[in-house]
């Protein structure tokens, strides 16, 4: 794994709704006008370096047919969103600020208007790039096409690669080294849950050996198995839904053994790899929309930012915005807005002290940079009242995360005598003392 992965938070965003380049109706290949879109992001740079992150999260940037999801050019920047050239002045400030750029790349399907795919729609089994998908040409399919071919989820316009053709693996591992070599310091790899781990491994496997070992590569897996996925795919990390779960649904439900349930699991997680932790990000219902009492906002980030792993905030949560994922055609709508276009100081001001909050969160982390590989052990457990260590593996710090659901003040008996705060709710912290709702981060070094 790369070095520097250990010390990023990112910050998430999905650049074509974000920029305002969606909605917008879909366009031809070749037939859209650029628009210089990605220069927009420059304000916001120096917006995530303020919040304490270091790292940019793009989601998908290449040409597409709409959203991003249905590729049609993975060397060419989405016109919808600017050029070549304006991906080169976005590494060059990113650069500048120190600030880390992961790429979305999207390898387990295409658009229907992704060039390998015209031609199999227009000479069917005698393309030369027929292997590429996987297709049944003695079936008439249900598009008029003549054929049969697998697709994403039941998305007819998201057609799946086959990842067995040995030309798919090199144009993959092709596309991964020309990004990196333009600038770009990693990948998260899109619905990498359903693609083979012969292919990762193999791909990933070329492009480090040609020159970038230190890239940084993490897949997007909502269930499975996380530590299988690393070790046969040679991934360095994977999306762990599994916390993100747990977070919200322990807060809403008043329940906080699936918490520490889903910690213990964490531990053993991180033994083989650190996972990309987050309670937000461009799937899901925005957190402060999940949560059922807003009042416990603050114990999510609290467990976010102590626990082990890679956080990433996604652009919005850090100022509580609201919006539901729904199960339709425009089901991201809400969930995925477009921001001020006149950068952060379009923000409205209500926002702030969420703001605050995160940048008090990623502060503590930063100070206590071991968190991103410690050791979570359960010190109170109850339904509404939970405590938990976090402890350096390989040193004597150590903090204790207290969090009270309850109506009513809770002591916490934990730690040595005089254990120091470090953050907390209003009213909590002192000698363990948490308040109603509230929530403490104590140091528990003597």
């Amino acid at each position: 794994m790369s070095t520097w992965s250990e010390y990023a938070v990112w910050w998430q965003l999905h650049p074509l709704t974000f920029l305002g380049a969606i909605p917008a109706a879909p366009t031809a290949v070749g037939d859209a006008t650029v628009e210089h879109r990605l220069d927009g992001l420059e304000p916001w740079l120096d917006y995530l370096v303020e919040l304490g992150c270091n790292g940019l999260a793009l989601g998908p940037i290449f040409a597409s047919e709409s959203h991003g999801y249905d590729t049609t050019d993975h060397y060419r920047i989405d016109p919808k969103l600017g050029t070549d050239e304006d991906f080169a002045r976005l590494v060059e400030r990113c650069r500048a600020r120190g600030v880390r750029l992961l790429l979305d790349g999207v390898f387990n399907h295409v658009g229907r208007g992704f060039p390998a795919f015209r031609d199999v729609l227009e000479h069917g089994r005698a393309s030369r790039y027929a292997s590429w998908f996987r297709t049944d040409f003695d079936e008439p399919g249900t598009d008029g096409d003549g054929f049969a071919y697998a697709c994403f989820e039941g998305h007819r316009h998201l057609v799946a690669l086959n990842h067995a053709e040995p030309e798919v693996r090199e144009y993959v591992s092709g596309v991964m080294r020309h990004w990196l070599e333009r600038g770009a310091d990693g990948w998260r790899l899109d619905a990498a849950y359903a693609v083979p781990h012969d292919f990762w491994h193999e791909t990933i496997g070329r492009v480090r050996g040609e020159g970038h070992q230190n890239a940084w590569f993490v897949g997007e897996y909502i269930h499975g198995d996380y530590t299988a996925a690393v070790r046969e795919g040679a991934l360095d990390s994977v999306t762990q839904y599994e916390l993100w779960k747990a977070i919200w649904s322990s807060l809403n439900d008043g329940n906080f053994f699936e918490l520490a349930w889903a910690l213990d699991r964490h531990n053993g997680y991180t033994d083989a790899q650190l996972p990309l932790t987050f309670v937000g990000n461009h799937d899901v219902t925005r957190l402060a929309s999940r949560l059922e009492d807003e009042r416990c906002l603050p114990h999510a980030l609290a467990i976010l930012l102590t626990v082990a792993g890679i956080p990433s905030i996604y652009a919005g949560d850090e100022q509580a915005f609201r919006g539901v994922k729904y199960e339709r055609a425009d089901g991201d709508a809400e969930i995925r807005p477009a921001f001020p276009p006149q950068g952060p100081a379009g923000l409205a001001p209500h926002g702030r002290p969420v703001f605050r909050l995160h940048q008090d969160l990623i502060g503590l982390r930063r100070r206590h940079p071991w968190l991103v590989r410690a050791r979570t052990r359960v010190l109170r457990l109850e339904k509404l009242a939970f405590a938990y260590e976090v402890r350096d593996p390989d040193g004597d710090a150590a903090l204790a995360v207290l969090l009270n659901l309850a109506d009513r003040e809770q002591v916490f008996p934990v730690g040595p005598a005089g254990a120091r705060r470090i953050l907390a709710s209003r009213g909590s912290g002192w000698n363990g003392l948490v308040e109603a709702h509230g929530w403490a981060i104590l140091d528990l070094r003597p």
